[in-house]
């Protein structure tokens, strides 16, 4: 079998991951990129050693010799940038959000049902090193059954601006993009159980804050200080039907001391925290010992995390087997993010199934 021909839609911030990643991949070559800016797409090009640059998506996905996508564009496109390259028979892996609501995403599940081609979704967290080891402990039984998770991701300063902040083309603000990790990471290490019932708050009290001085943050290509209707912070209870619940706040721009991540899992017979690093906590002969790995990657390395991804993609698309994170995966975690959001909207909680 011969190399595997991508096709990379977007050439954003996002973009540069995947290229790279590819790049390394002896099994790939990169056939293609298109993005709305086609000076940014030809330097991207230029740099990646890509063959082609497009003039449209539709002039990409119709390209016979592209056997794989990419889709790392605004979120408002992801769907029918999807069920286009799924009717295309391309395979896929889209960048998360699988898309702006529950609804749109069960269109790429139509879209989708019947065909054989790899989808994946761009969970980049459960394939870092980190994620990769604590799960084969979990599944080994040192936490014993996980009742209890606790996630956090909250920036002092870090509404990104442009299209980070308009929830036209974003779908919402930390939660959206922040929290659709933290849900899949922790939901995926807790056996994936299904969601009985969310109480979810937001808050939209301070913007971007562009009048703060002498403190660096990141910013989108397309930052404006003057436009940004999403939520500040989002915190939600997420209880499961195994009895299990998960507890999340993430934000853009809170007044706190500093920019926070952490990943906590209690089990029955251990813990475990993912961040800010990997730690073990176990019993033995009546004492409590944490337990500290020596891995090369304790925390989370972007560069590691998506090389891993993009591997694992590839080698699915070259006839690997099933991906670690499929579509339905997805569609679980969409349907976590939208309740999320309805219950923060009516101040009541949602409940799912008999629950």
């Amino acid at each position: 079998m011969g190399k595997l021909r991508v096709g990379v839609i977007g050439a954003g911030m996002i973009s540069d991951y995947h290229l790279q990643s590819y790049a390394a991949n002896e099994e790939t070559e990169l056939h293609g990129i298109y993005d709305l800016s086609a000076e940014r797409a030809r330097e991207k090009a230029a740099r990646y050693g890509v063959n082609k640059v497009y003039r449209s998506t539709a002039e990409l996905l119709a390209d016979p010799k592209i056997d794989a996508v990419s889709i790392c564009t605004w979120n408002d496109t992801h769907a029918q940038l999807s069920v286009d390259a799924v009717s295309h028979g391309k395979h896929v892996l889209v960048e998360k959000p699988l898309a702006m609501t529950y609804p749109e995403a069960l269109k790429i599940r139509d879209a989708a049902a019947g065909r054989s081609q790899v989808f994946q979704v761009g969970f980049v967290r459960r394939f870092a090193a980190g994620t990769r080891v604590l799960k084969k402990f979990i599944d080994d039984g040192l936490l014993g059954g996980i009742y209890y998770a606790k996630a956090t991701h909250l920036r002092r300063i870090g509404n990104p601006g442009g299209w980070f902040a308009d929830r036209s083309r974003s779908g919402g603000g930390p939660l959206i993009d922040l929290g659709v990790h933290l849900i899949d990471t922790v939901w995926y290490l807790m056996g994936k159980p299904k969601v009985a019932r969310i109480k979810g708050v937001t808050h939209r009290e301070l913007g971007n804050r562009a009048n703060v001085g002498n403190l660096s943050f990141y910013k989108a290509a397309d930052y404006s200080a003057d436009k940004n209707d999403v939520e500040d912070l989002a915190a939600a209870l997420i209880e499961f039907e195994n009895g299990a619940s998960l507890l999340l706040d993430v934000s853009f721009s809170l007044h706190a001391k500093e920019t926070e991540t952490k990943i906590q899992l209690f089990g029955k017979k251990g813990g475990a925290e993912l961040e800010p690093e990997l730690l073990l906590v176990t019993e033995q002969h009546d004492t409590i010992l944490n337990v500290h790995p020596q891995i090369d990657h304790l925390t989370l390395d972007f560069d590691e995390a998506f090389g891993s991804e993009i591997d694992h993609f590839v080698a699915c698309c070259l006839g690997g087997g099933g991906t670690h994170a499929p579509l339905e995966d997805g569609l679980e975690v969409m349907k976590m993010l939208d309740g999320i959001y309805e219950s923060a909207k009516s101040g009541q909680e949602v409940v799912y199934g008999d629950g």
